[in-house]
């Protein structure tokens, strides 16, 4: 059996990571622009940053935030933003100092150890074509830096909390050591997060701690910058899902006995019984203990040097160690069970009739990996040219990952209770490790980009750019299969060598027809092969190279009170990897796993505008109607073949709306923000729907001085009741007829919830 966490990292990895410490120890001079003080993301869209921005000292363009943290399922991250895909199981990428916050978002998923925080400098959102040249990644990325030590001692912090008993505190403090440049930061982030139901096991959803602190050296003449900066991270989150009657016209009633968003449909203990495929040892994991935390270590040395000849050398590595867990339970499908079915409650043996759940449990226990990442940056203004050069190395190191399975019973209703079947055993679970996943071994990527933001004349700016990576995967996996006697010390296992070359790049014009008219045009286009984790699964992984070129052409409009972009998107992607929990739609007892590739494309025509018809009033909108389209989607299950070419994407409207008005005057600020979404389709057949919804913000900031602030944050304001999503089980049901009054289960929006906040800065 190999190990590869005793390896060695390979000699790129040490030679890169090492390359900008050489460089400081010989001339021992970085720089970097002294920030101190938070600065706020500009109010307004992300597709008129093409046309001004936030630039970042290696040429990056930050865009508008786009009320990214404001999430109406969780509280625990920021929300996806639309762009025609399906969205990461690990939601939107998030940077901190211009490097993932975690390789890779399975096991350890990115708000087990980054939040918003005070210790973070600033925060912003990372435009489409920028994550595109500069990571050769597709999509939006919040994009955030690390508080720095300051040169005159600041404290400043945040306390949270809600009327469901939501507590997050978030405090930072720094300041100088010694007069010849040195500083410090420091702080700490709480939050003990019960959510908007009582589960049985714990008072709370949501528990992490992260804690920071660093060091600064500034040197002499504003020549350069020098940060360490270590965060230690715990985490464990639960998910949770309702119990809904589906409609007829797609809508989710609540039934008496459950309500949506309030209850829980987690198992009352909070227990899940697997058996480990790495070792063969029968074992409970608990939803809020050593199975389902998230422990990680992270040291970060970044900073800036500028160079006599006027380039600035900008370089951010990091060493992030983690002890990634992660447990799930998700549920399946509803079935009613009478007397002869023989259903007992496993707690007490009184035998049970009624609406029974069916939940599969999947847990990865305490899985160690190793990142190692580095980038390394020159870029400088010259003549009407900006032009950045940089390199990014990221190496990744995962041992042993497995995904153990088992199934279970529960009664349907708030806090279920778990049930013991004939089909069970003693504890009331079956069809151990069916679909188990295993896969160890290392990555590799190596990449080199280049970029210019030219400024052609008055009229004319061209921004392009280039992205070159070679990416290699050293491990194995085993296409044997899974059940309840497989083990990886037992299995047999296959080599896993590859080798890619994947490029990315953008190219971007924008033309004043008049002073405020114009048009614009954007390509991009990025490749990417797969990831160890494509191996997980028995199968031979198709790592065909996905491509996913992007092109848009549009005009722009701007005045003193308005400004507006309307364009037309088109955007493919080939090579979709889902793994589906599927329910034969014949027999809802009999469940497969299933892993199947596919196509998308996209066409999309979007117009937002921001208007400031009077002081102190602001508005912004955005309308987008977009056609979605799964193709190349078929596969076998349950001895048929399903086709689902040209069917609409799941979980995404084809018309979507943002209204987000505001109004300031004097220390008080009044602002909100509505969501529409239509029809979505919950399952990959689109014969079941959710109706169209809404999701609405608001909220009241009161600036009681130049030290505190108050704010009060009002969530799902309207009372909005419903559930989005998938329905589980559902996948390849083509009669809705039959489902109409039937329990399904669903994710939904948040409840009605008052947040107050109290932020200070001293």
């Amino acid at each position: 059996m190999k190990h590869y966490m005793n390896r060695n990292f390979t000699k790129t990895s040490l030679s890169l990571f090492f390359a900008g410490f050489s460089l400081f120890a010989s001339q021992s001079i970085f720089a970097q622009e002294d920030k101190d003080k938070n600065i706020s993301v500009q109010d307004s869209i992300a597709l008129q940053q093409d046309l001004k921005g936030d630039k970042e000292a290696d040429g990056k363009k930050n865009g508008s935030d786009r009320n990214v943290m404001l999430n109406a399922s969780s509280n625990s991250g920021p929300r996806d933003v639309n762009i025609g895909l399906p969205g990461s199981v690990g939601g939107i990428t998030i940077l901190e100092n211009d490097l993932p916050v975690v390789y890779l978002f399975w096991p350890e998923l990115p708000n087990k150890t980054w939040r918003q925080s005070v210790s973070l400098q600033k925060t912003g959102l990372l435009k489409m074509d920028e994550l595109a040249s500069t990571m050769g990644d597709l999509g939006f990325a919040v994009n955030s830096y690390t508080q720095t030590g300051t040169e005159e001692f600041q404290l400043k912090g945040k306390l949270s909390g809600s009327h469901f008993g939501w507590f997050q505190g978030d405090i930072n403090v720094s300041g100088p050591i010694s007069e010849n440049g040195w500083s410090y930061t420091a702080g700490a982030f709480v939050n003990f997060d019960p959510s908007t139901y009582d589960l049985g096991y714990n008072n709370y959803a949501d528990q992490t701690k992260i804690f920071r602190a660093g060091l600064t050296k500034r040197f002499k003449d504003g020549k350069g910058i020098f940060n360490i900066s270590y965060k230690y991270a715990d985490s464990y989150t639960t998910t949770n899902y309702a119990v809904v009657e589906y409609g007829p016209d797609g809508e989710a009633n609540e039934i008496d006995d459950f309500r949506i968003g309030r209850d829980s449909y987690i198992v009352r203990d909070g227990k899940v019984r697997f058996k480990d495929v790495d070792g063969g040892d029968y074992y409970w994991a608990s939803m809020d203990g050593k199975e389902n935390t998230n422990k990680s270590h992270n040291i970060d040395i970044f900073g800036n040097y500028l160079m006599d000849n006027g380039w600035n050398f900008k370089y951010s590595t990091r060493l992030h160690l983690a002890k990634a867990s992660l447990l799930n339970i998700i549920p399946i499908s509803i079935i009613d069970a009478n007397a002869g079915d023989g259903y007992q409650i496993a707690s007490t043996g009184e035998a049970y009739t009624g609406s029974v759940g069916t939940q599969l449990g999947m847990n990865s226990p305490e899985i160690s990996s190793t990142s190692v990442m580095g980038r390394f940056s020159i870029n400088k203004k010259i003549e009407n040219h900006d032009v950045t050069l940089g390199i990014l190395e990221q190496y990744y190191n995962i041992d042993n990952y497995v995904s153990n399975r088992s199934l279970f019973y529960q009664t349907v209703e708030n806090q279920p209770q778990r049930l013991i079947s004939p089909t069970t055993d003693e504890y009331g679970f079956y069809g151990y490790n069916g679909g188990a996943e295993f896969h160890t071994g290392k990555e590799n990527k190596l990449a080199v980009y280049a970029s210019d933001d030219w400024q052609v004349n008055d009229r004319f700016n061209l921004s392009y750019g280039v992205f070159f990576r070679h990416q290699y995967l050293d491990g194995e996996y085993s296409l044997q299969q899974r059940g309840v006697d497989f083990t990886i010390q037992d299995a047999e296992k296959s080599p896993i060598d590859k080798n890619w070359f994947n490029i990315a790049g953008k190219v971007n014009a924008t033309y004043n027809l008049t002073k405020k008219f114009g048009v614009l045009a954007n390509l991009q286009y990025t490749e990417e092969n797969g990831r160890l984790e494509r191996y997980s699964a028995p199968i031979n992984p198709n790592t065909t190279t996905s491509k996913s070129p992007m092109g848009a052409f549009g005009v722009f409009y701007n005045s003193d009170w308005v400004s507006l972009v309307s364009q037309v998107t088109y955007l493919t992607k080939n090579n979709y990897l889902k793994r589906f929990n599927l329910v034969n739609p014949d027999n809802s007892s009999e469940t497969q796993q299933t892993t199947t590739f596919y196509d998308i494309e996209t066409l999309g025509w979007t117009t937002d505008v921001v208007l400031t018809p009077f002081k102190g009033f602001s508005f912004h909108g955005l309308v987008t109607v977009q056609d979605p389209k799964y193709k190349d989607f078929t596969f076998d299950a349950f001895g048929n073949n399903y086709d689902f070419s040209d069917k609409t994407v799941l979980e995404i409207s084809k018309v979507l709306l943002e209204l987000d008005p505001s109004y300031t005057y004097k220390d008080w600020r009044v602002w909100a923000s509505f969501r529409y979404f239509s029809k979505q389709y919950a399952n990959i057949n689109n014969a079941l729907t959710f109706a169209p919804r809404w999701e609405n913000f608001g909220g009241i900031n009161y600036k009681f001085s130049d030290h505190l602030n108050f704010g009060l944050t009002l969530v799902n304001f309207l009372n909005q009741v419903g559930a989005k999503g998938t329905i589980n089980g559902a996948e390849l049901i083509e009669d809705p007829e039959p489902y109409y009054g039937r329990l399904l289960t669903a994710s939904y929006i948040r409840p009605f919830t008052a947040q107050l906040s109290v932020s200070f800065n001293f």
